[in-house]
């Protein structure tokens, strides 16, 4: 394990190396080192092979020997590791199995470039066994047969060509074409076949003769929010050398057809640079300076209605002091040594890699998202940066607790952040129902493709992240009593205005937090004016704060009454209370007579020690058996004999007067 780290904990490098690099031969008079980007594969060639080729990548530690034929130019392995491609000359490229034993087959077979007097800059590897050549008179496509050793020519096309550069994720090979170079013909390499897309020409600025006007180096391709890019570092000269900066055009290719210059990004500065992506940010390092910027291009910036203007998202920073671990003076001790950043010796290669030959070592480059927190300043930059960031939400979440801990320092940004937040969410819920409806309406295909895209990159930070680690959390001293409920409302309103149904407990932890401040007057509006929507777990909240503040009751009453679906809760609540006749004209008036059951009614009568109430409720029921089975009597299912003995008990003796009380009673509640 080498070490990245500093003494200084609290450091803000927003970049590091990893921590364990992939380590080889470093160059010498007798080795060459050689990098493949598609397969992040380094080949050291000692003696042209003779003596040994040593293959390192993220999954693979090979060696094997080759015979001498000349220096080797280029060296890549086949996707499927069978087939390893050697350059040695200018106009051919021979292949060799590998064989599953681990070693080389023993006969070579090659392919010769097809253009007359053509000479090869380079070869990649695409689709399975399939080859590209591409050579100064233009591109060649071949397929590669292991089994029979032979190679068979797909396709091909002319065009004069200075140099080129190749994209593993996306396919695309960039042709830079024309006497100064800014002609460019980017091709969409797919299973035997080359796509053309549309030609596009960069700004030629003045260079010396003889010299290119965009050079390779300069030239980056990459995948930016799944989207192919073209990244362009455009060096413009000044009055004076002072004077003189760079900036960096992104061109976009939409659906594989058309490239359009989108961004531009403003470095400030003039010099070498190099060129990384990491989690779809750009990093560009200056070699001068030895630090590195970040720029996001899904982060808003200023548009000059056809491309859009953006800075760095945070100042330029170098990358996290490296110490590599070398031998000591024994064979068992080992020291660790400062690593130089920004080296000459450092080749960058995309997305992240890069590559010191001298040294032997692979590193990739990685986000410190922590310390970037504490760099970027701007409440609402952070959080939008943040939701674009991969594996970053419990990140996000800690970053939206300090923001509560900041109140009301962080007043302002709060709404603007809770809809920053819950239009991703909104977009959430609108892809969940209409992948559970099914295919959308033609009209919307489009949008809704696009809405997909972008939400792939976006987190998802919903209610129950919000009430779980932000809202539910307010430790009391930590933020103001009216400030925990004016952040509550703000999320409510920020959910209501993107159409989310808010979730009963957001509204339970609105009416807590008010009676816990005694803000009754505040409650009963934010109920009166329906701020808190109805819902049955509310309702019951609110009776059980009764004790508290007495109107809640009926605050809960009148909830249930309105949600229409709530009659058995708000009869339970009349009897709890005692209210056994206001129960029983509820029970008429919602046309539930012939279904509740006249046990529980009775009961209650009975426990009021009231034999008038008894009496009311007893004939209530007779009356009801009479309707529906033409007798007094209650059926046996209904267990109602204890209280019949109860009525005989209590009116066995009962003169007229009584009978007429009770019968007004009894009047009273089935009318």
């Amino acid at each position: 394990m080498e070490s990245s780290t500093s003494e200084d904990t609290g450091d803000d490098y927003y970049l590091e190396l990893s921590a364990d690099p992939i380590r080889f031969e470093s160059v010498s008079f007798l080795t060459n080192v050689f990098f493949d980007d598609s397969n992040k594969q380094v080949f050291a060639v000692r003696s042209g092979g003779v003596t040994g080729v040593l293959v390192k990548g993220p999954n693979q530690n090979l060696s094997f020997r080759m015979e001498d034929k000349g220096p080797v130019i280029s060296i890549k392995f086949s996707p499927d590791m069978n087939i390893l491609a050697i350059q040695r000359t200018n106009t051919s490229v021979e292949f060799v199995n590998y064989l599953p034993t681990r070693e080389l087959d023993s006969v070579e077979y090659s392919q010769s470039c097809k253009g007359k007097n053509a000479s090869i800059l380079g070869f990649v590897w695409t689709h399975g066994n399939e080859i590209l050549l591409v050579t100064d008179h233009g591109v060649e496509l071949f397929q590669v047969t292991p089994e029979k050793r032979t190679v068979k020519a797909l396709k091909s096309l002319s065009l004069g060509v200075n140099w080129f550069v190749f994209c593993p994720q996306s396919y695309l090979v960039l042709l830079s074409s024309g006497t100064i170079g800014n002609q460019m013909q980017a091709l969409h390499i797919t299973p035997g076949n080359l796509h053309k897309l549309t030609k596009f020409e960069m700004e030629a600025t003045a260079t010396k003769p003889g010299k290119l006007a965009v050079s390779e180096r300069d030239v980056a391709l990459a995948v930016l929010y799944d989207i192919p890019c073209i990244i362009v570092l455009r060096h413009q000269q000044g009055a004076s050398r002072s004077n003189a900066t760079t900036f960096v055009y992104v061109y976009t290719v939409h659906k594989m057809m058309t490239i359009k210059r989108s961004h531009i990004l403003k470095l400030d500065m003039s010099g070498r640079f190099a060129i990384n992506v990491v989690d779809n940010l750009i990093i560009v390092h200056h070699q001068a300076s030895k630090t590195s910027m970040i720029f996001d291009i899904m982060l808003p910036g200023v548009s000059d209605g056809t491309v859009i203007y953006h800075t760095s998202v945070a100042v330029p920073k170098p990358i996290k002091p490296y110490n590599l671990k070398v031998p000591g003076a024994t064979l068992s001790e080992h020291i660790f040594q400062p690593c130089q950043l920004y080296s000459p010796n450092w080749v960058v290669f995309q997305p992240n890699i890069v590559i010191d030959a001298k040294l032997g070592c692979l590193w990739y480059i990685e986000l410190r998202l922590d310390a970037l927190v504490k760099v970027i300043r701007d409440k609402i930059l952070l959080v939008e940066f943040l939701m674009q960031r991969k594996d970053a939400k419990q990140i996000l979440i800690q970053v939206l607790q300090s923001f509560m801990t900041q109140m009301p320092v962080s007043l302002m940004e709060m709404p603007t952040i809770f809809d920053k937040l819950n239009s991703v969410y909104r977009s959430h819920l609108e892809n969940e129902i209409q992948s559970q409806m099914g295919t959308p309406l033609q009209s919307n295909t489009k949008s809704v493709a696009t809405t997909l895209e972008n939400l792939k990159h976006k987190l998802l930070i919903d209610q129950s992240d919000i009430y779980t680690h932000i809202l539910s959390k307010f430790s009391e001293g930590t933020i103001e009593p009216k400030m925990v409920v004016w952040v509550l409302l703000e999320y409510i309103r920020s959910l209501a205005e993107h159409g989310i149904p808010v979730q009963h407990y957001l509204h339970e932890l609105v009416i807590t937090t008010l009676v816990h401040r005694k803000a009754y007057y505040q409650l009963h509006q934010l109920l009166q004016y329906h701020v808190v929507a109805d819902s049955k777990p509310l309702a019951c909240l609110l009776l059980s704060l009764e004790n508290l503040y007495p109107a809640a009751h009926q605050l809960a009453l009148d909830m249930l009454k309105r949600l229409g679906n709530a009659h058995e809760e708000i009869i339970e609540v009349l009897l709890s209370k005692g209210h056994i006749l206001p129960a029983l004209r509820y029970v008429r008036s919602v046309g539930m007579a012939d279904e509740i059951s006249a046990r529980k009614f009775l009961e209650a009568g009975k426990a009021s020690n009231d034999p008038i109430l008894f009496h009311s409720v007893f004939k209530f029921f007779e009356q009801r058996n009479v309707r529906l089975h033409n007798t007094t009597a209650f059926t046996r299912g209904e267990h109602c004999q204890p209280y019949v003995q109860h009525f005989k008990y209590l009116f066995r003796e009962t003169d007229n007067g009584c009978n007429s009380d009770t019968n007004s009673n009894v009047s009273t509640v089935s009318t």
